[in-house]
């Protein structure tokens, strides 16, 4: 493997060109970008040939958010030079990024969903003109769609979208706008196993088009499918450079963490205790009458994990932020231990042995302007050992924070630092503290891994599998099916507010699992 010492850029190559080295098309070189005492991107380089599929690889918190936002003009670096197209980008913004040929697709899409994708292509993109035209412009939507393979509606509301289709919308929109090098940033986080076969083909076709791609993501799997090189970022730093041809899993996750996550999980054989969590044709409706939830039935055992398989709006939400209280049900009846929980507060939950990992962790499950300290001491702040009598002890909260901060490896110096300045993945590992550190009877987890780096996922499903093991319920929802078929004991599917009969995980057939999580089964 190619080192962080190697200067030049990696050849990247096409058979369909002979075997021709293909022109520059991004140099960034020195990016320095600091905050305060730490320093989120440490002269990195980084290039990107014309028609490549660049792997962008790292732990959270490793710059590679930081190096993207330099790279499309969302903040200045400290120094260092980018030179696309051959043409220096210095002091510019997004638009002006736009503008030379570079397209970013966030995670979290800036579609209007109430709108057409036609007007959502339509809206600030100055190429639409003074009198817009959205015949002429759903007729290049069109055409552009059948050149890529994308299968875009330009009539379709894009509420009615699923995530899959609202992604292919941001990259029609990008392509129209002239990019010829597009970010895409974790794009296959909310996506059933078809739809990311779906992408991984548009970006091929992207390739052979002579578009290039930088490809974000901690899924190691999919980086070697589709990337002809990647760089990998730790502590900020060019950690290692590699060709696909020479790249595995073992060893992009060890240049990644410094650490062998190889081992197969190891899960101890028991049979599963009582029913902790009962639940009894559960029905919700939301505010405009439609059903989120139909007659959903199903226990989880202690020393259980039941796994639910489901790509997010399909119900998922609603099922968790109901049995966790935050959500009324219309009918049908949760119980907890035995005891009828469907009418009982939040509060009453938790004192109950409920715990709750929220997917939105910057909504629901942090207050991202109070401290870490503070966040892990929201459940239990008003009892010994951190409270005296009515007074919060400061002292026990930083204590408990500070062993937390090292036992889940959350990237911050201290617990007095507000969780509003740590990575998205590093606020995810507080929650997981606050909840797992708790011990509960029930953990009901939501995509719990999500935006984590490998060796965190890993820490994740470990900590979850030492909850089963000692006993513990956990309802684990999550898209991510690989973790689903790792992590449960029984297996069930959630589409279209529908719950199938869990199996268990030796009789799962996996294509048919991912069938029903596409609704085409």
């Amino acid at each position: 493997m190619a080192t962080a010492a190697s200067d030049a850029a990696l050849d990247c190559k096409r058979p369909a060109l002979e075997e021709s080295v293909l022109p520059a098309l991004l140099e960034m070189r020195g990016i320095v970008k600091t905050y305060g005492a730490v320093c989120a991107n440490r002269s990195v380089d980084l290039d990107v040939r014309e028609g490549c599929v660049v792997g962008l690889l790292g732990e959270n918190g490793s710059g590679k958010s930081t190096l993207m936002k330099v790279l499309f003009g969302m903040i200045r670096p400290d120094s260092g030079r980018i030179l696309f197209q051959g043409r220096a980008l210095a002091g510019h913004s997004p638009r002006e990024a736009i503008a030379a040929g570079i397209g970013m697709i966030h995670q979290h899409f800036t579609l209007v969903e109430a709108m057409t994708v036609t007007e959502n292509v339509m809206l600030g993109w100055a190429a639409a003109g003074a009198v817009l035209k959205p015949a002429e412009i759903a007729a290049r939507i069109e055409a552009t769609s059948r050149t890529y393979g994308l299968a875009v509606d330009p009539h379709a509301i894009v509420a009615t979208l699923s995530f899959g289709l609202r992604q292919r919308v941001e990259i029609v929109k990008a392509i129209l706008r002239g990019a010829k090098l597009l970010i895409l940033d974790e794009p296959t986080s909310n996506l059933s196993p078809p739809e990311v076969a779906g992408l991984l083909g548009v970006i091929r076709r992207l390739r052979e088009e002579r578009h290039s791609v930088i490809f974000i993501s901690h899924k190691l799997a999919e980086v070697i499918e589709i990337c002809d090189e990647v760089v990998v970022l730790r502590d900020g730093a060019v950690s290692g450079r590699t060709p696909i041809a020479e790249a595995t899993r073992e060893g992009l996750a060890r240049m990644m963490v410094e650490r062998d996550l190889s081992a197969p999980v190891t899960r101890s054989a028991r049979a599963p205790g009582q029913a902790v969590l009962a639940v009894e044709g559960l029905t919700r409706r939301d505010a405009s009458g439609a059903t989120r939830l139909s007659e959903i039935g199903f226990t989880v055992q202690a020393g259980e994990i039941l796994a639910v398989a489901g790509v997010d709006g399909n119900g998922q939400a609603d099922l968790l932020d109901t049995l966790a209280g935050i959500l009324p049900a219309h009918s049908g009846r949760i119980l907890l231990d035995g005891r009828d929980i469907t009418r009982m507060s939040v509060r009453r939950r938790l004192a109950a042995g409920l715990a709750y990992i929220p997917i939105d962790r910057g909504g629901t499950s942090l207050v991202p302007g109070m401290t870490i300290a503070d966040n892990l001491a929201m459940r239990d702040f008003d009892r010994p050992p951190l409270a005296r009598g009515p007074l919060l002890d400061p002292g026990a909260m930083r204590a408990r924070a500070n062993e937390r901060i090292a036992a889940f490896d959350i990237r911050a110096p201290h617990g007095d630092v507000q969780a509003r300045t740590l990575s998205g993945g590093n606020q995810q590992k507080i929650v997981l503290a606050r909840e797992i550190g708790r011990k509960p009877r029930l953990l009901l987890a939501f995509q719990p891994t999500w935006g984590l780096d490998p060796g965190a996922a890993r820490f994740v499903i470990d900590q979850l599998l030492l909850l089963r093991d000692e006993g513990g319920a956990i309802l684990y929802v999550s898209a991510e099916l690989e973790e689903v078929l790792t992590l449960g004991d029984r297996i069930a599917v959630l589409s279209n507010g529908r719950l199938s009969s869990p199996e268990p995980r030796a009789e799962v057939d996996v294509t048919r699992i991912g069938l029903m999580m596409a609704g085409a089964a």
